[in-house]
């Protein structure tokens, strides 16, 4: 505007103000209180949750708890470390048989299936695996496992964790392909790479964030089930390696299974090493979800 002309005339424009007595904004109001009052209702038996674990089971925890054996009834001190180490091998069993599956089915639904019948056919399976009670996934491994080898142990639970863990991956895997963007790939043919080379150094780093976050999800899972253990791993009082020896194709303890064990048991003792162990799942289930979003939250940064 040059120096000669003349200032514009301010405009009165309405302010634009909240009123309660308009209905739209009372209504608006009204459900932003009644949301905010069922968030605060829907949290209290979680926080109640917590703070009770922290409560029972922060008293009864120690450092014997992750050094030592079950305790007998009426015996003093004792601990769970067994059952971590027989809980993280069975976990780590069901990754390894889930995770490479539900990554190769991940790839063929999100870049070769499309829309075909099997694809289909794939997805709907493992939706519906999802929603697969997990005492079910017990049966199966108990029938195609315990009975054809004779015996509990936790190659048998890592099987029955595996087919809880599948689908968690797969769909998610799927999900973190699919969001992978179009011109990437189209530049890598562009440049000369095999269908392989597009997957392996271009699609799958790229979905790699997503991918762990399906991962980090379905270990959450599978480290806090009980039912599938009951029929596939049972329980022991012992040491997976005991006297140097890797006793894995032996009923092989758990936490979830402990806490299932002692929770009932009439000795105060074992009760309280219940409500320690279930503390400590909680945290390590507690770990694994927060290192899953942190993944999450890195892929729609990038």
């Amino acid at each position: 505007m040059s120096s000669g002309e003349p200032p514009l005339p301010p405009i009165d424009l309405p302010r634009l103000e909240r009123s309660l007595r308009h209905p739209r904004s009372l209504l608006s109001a009204l459900l932003s209180l009644m949301t905010g009052l069922a968030t605060l209702v829907a949290c209290i038996p979680l926080f109640s949750v917590l703070l009770m674990l922290l409560y029972r089971g922060g008293r009864s925890l120690s450092l014997a708890s992750f050094t030592e054996l079950p305790p007998a009834a009426l015996q003093a001190g004792g601990g769970f470390g067994n059952a971590i180490v027989g809980t993280a091998l069975m976990v780590a069993i069901a990754a390894v048989l889930s995770v490479p599956m539900g990554i190769l089915a991940a790839v063929f639904l999100a870049l070769l299936g499309g829309d075909s019948k099997l694809a289909w056919a794939v997805r709907l399976t493992a939706k519906t695996l999802a929603g697969f009670p997990s005492i079910l996934a017990g049966v199966f491994a108990y029938a195609a496992v315990v009975t054809t080898f004779g015996g509990y142990s936790a190659p048998a639970g890592g099987v029955a964790l595996a087919v809880l863990m599948l689908p968690i991956v797969m769909l998610t895997a799927e999900q973190a392909i699919r969001m992978v963007p179009t011109r990437m790939k189209e530049a890598a043919v562009g440049m000369g790479c095999t269908p392989s080379q597009v997957v392996c150094k271009v699609v799958l780093p790229t979905a790699m964030p997503g991918i762990l976050t399906g991962v980090m999800l379905a270990v959450a899972r599978a480290a806090g089930e009980t039912a599938p253990l009951l029929f596939t791993a049972l329980f022991s009082n012992y040491w997976v390696v005991h006297d140097g020896e890797l006793r894995w194709l032996e009923p092989t303890a758990s936490l979830a299974v402990l806490i299932y064990n002692f929770s009932g048991s009439p000795f105060d003792n074992q009760v309280e090493q219940a409500w320690a162990a279930a503390l400590v799942l909680v945290l390590l289930v507690l770990v694994v979800n927060v290192t899953a979003q942190a993944f999450s939250r890195k892929q729609i940064r990038d």
